[in-house]
């Protein structure tokens, strides 16, 4: 399970740098990182909570209302089932590469890269080897501001809760359909341009941090949002087009159980949210500020 549990962690390093992004608004909001779902023939409610994917441990904290949704719930679901080997091989694989990265860039691009690459504490040979994926992780593990040994994950955290209670585990998406989704998102010259904004990254993710521990999801969306970071053809692949996979699957596995859902807290909001998703489709979902 340990090896599990890190390939796990390695994969949400990952998502949590493709996540990180800002802006903000100032509007009416119906925030919560909780929310209820009830009506449209379910017998029992289930549960959806925003997550940070991963915060350093003076930061993190889990709401007494979100460990008592789990224990309501009979499963716990999250983007992916961390607990499937099959899927933590896949994970295993996305690090990885066939096709060096030195030669799929020019002699010039390749001395910028590895210049770059210094800043975070590592060089192009040693990177070469790896996928695209593993060079966005390194963000993130630049923009967390303590060590990686304190460094928190919120999923991880309430898996192993779930586990504790004997929770059936499950994903709402597979490996593959993650990478094609982040493949969509960012080519290597796109990680490249990502890389460059590493010292940005890490006031943006404290103002990410600082939006979720006061649960206001509808910031951590809008922090999501910025065109600096995010195009338009980027927010439909890690954003839009995964939100509605997900709203089509929920359903059926709220139908079969009363289930936890852990998911990026920017998956919440919007017209292409999960929650407006969900309502579209006859639920009532509603924030909760205590259980």
């Amino acid at each position: 399970m340990k090896n599990l549990v890190k390939l796990g962690f390695a994969a949400l390093m990952t998502i949590a740098s493709i996540n990180v992004t800002a802006q903000n608004k100032n509007e009416d909001r119906e925030n919560s990182i909780l929310w209820e779902v009830t009506g449209n023939g379910l017998s029992k409610p289930s549960y959806i909570t925003g997550t940070c994917h991963i915060m350093c441990s003076k930061d993190f904290e889990i709401k007494p209302k979100v460990f008592k949704a789990l224990e309501k719930s009979e499963s716990f679901v999250m983007e992916i089932n961390y607990m499937d080997p099959t899927e933590m091989t896949a994970l295993q694989k996305m690090f990885q590469t066939n096709k060096k990265i030195s030669d799929q860039l020019t002699p010039q691009e390749a001395k910028e890269l590895d210049q770059i690459l210094t800043e975070y504490g590592t060089n192009l040979k040693n990177m070469d080897t790896s996928s695209s994926q593993a060079l966005y992780a390194l963000i993130s593990m630049k923009a967390v501001p303590c060590p990686q040994t304190e460094i928190k994950s919120y999923e991880i955290e309430l898996m192993q809760a779930a586990l504790k209670q004997k929770k059936n585990i499950n994903g709402l998406e597979k490996v593959e359909d993650q990478l094609i989704s982040i493949n969509k998102a960012y080519d290597l010259k796109e990680v490249i341009k990502q890389l460059k904004m590493g010292k940005e990254y890490e006031s943006l993710l404290q103002r990410m941090v600082n939006a979720f521990k006061k649960e206001d999801v509808e910031s951590v969306y809008n922090l999501f949002k910025n065109d600096k970071f995010m195009n338009d053809k980027q927010e439909k692949a890690m954003l839009t087009d995964r939100n509605k996979n997900w709203a089509e699957k929920m359903p059926e596995m709220m139908k079969k159980e009363s289930s936890l859902f852990a998911v990026g807290g920017a998956h919440l909001m919007g017209e292409n949210g999960i929650i407006k998703l969900l309502r579209s489709k006859g639920y009532t979902v509603k924030p909760i500020s205590s259980l």
